[in-house]
């Protein structure tokens, strides 16, 4: 069997708009330790993270405590929605009802999912039997959610996004998917 544990990042700087680059926060920061010191009993294998500073600085604690390499795949990163928008939740909800649905320059969640699960069947063969650490954006791990359990829908993305890190693990048999469970970790 193979654990893979989706983990989202945590606290973002909001005033921050390269969405690249966009750091965590002070509290974002001790967030990632404790996240790591979560961790401790769970004999990691490998890690991987998108590209993008605030999934690598979440699993950069996780990576430094294990003695292992953060493995970048750029698959993993977080959804292009195209130009600036006000009206985020409405605008995420179009998406949510039309996977299709996108702004111009944007990704629509289609798109997202279908790189995502690449990413996964990647990660799936080169970690065969392997427990491993994916850091990941909410959008990206939604649409993974979605993928493997259909009933994973836009009310559940939106209790996804104010949980900063959150973590998942699921269960595959090969590149057969068998379950998933949060895993809880307390912050305070």
């Amino acid at each position: 069997m193979t654990e893979i544990y989706f983990i989202r990042h945590s606290l973002r700087d909001s005033a921050a708009y390269d969405d690249m680059d966009v750091p965590l926060t002070d509290e974002g920061e001790k967030r990632a330790l404790v996240l790591a010191e979560a961790f401790e009993p769970v004999a990691l294998d490998q890690i991987y993270s998108s590209p993008f500073l605030r999934s690598v600085r979440t699993v950069q604690p996780l990576a430094e405590a294990k003695a292992l390499e953060i493995q970048l795949l750029s698959a993993l990163r977080e959804r292009n929605v195209g130009p600036w928008i006000d009206d985020f939740w409405s605008f995420a909800q179009m998406q949510w009802q039309d996977f299709d649905y996108k702004l111009e320059q944007g990704e629509s969640l289609r798109e997202v999912q279908e790189r995502n699960i690449q990413a996964v069947q990647q990660i799936l063969k080169n970690a065969s039997g392997q427990k491993v650490a994916v850091g990941t954006h909410g959008t990206s791990l939604s649409t993974i959610l979605n993928y493997y359990q259909p009933d994973f829908q836009f009310n559940d993305f939106k209790v996804l996004a104010g949980k900063m890190p959150y973590v998942i693990k699921m269960n595959f048999d090969g590149h057969h998917y068998l379950s998933h469970e949060e895993i809880p970790i307390d912050y305070e």
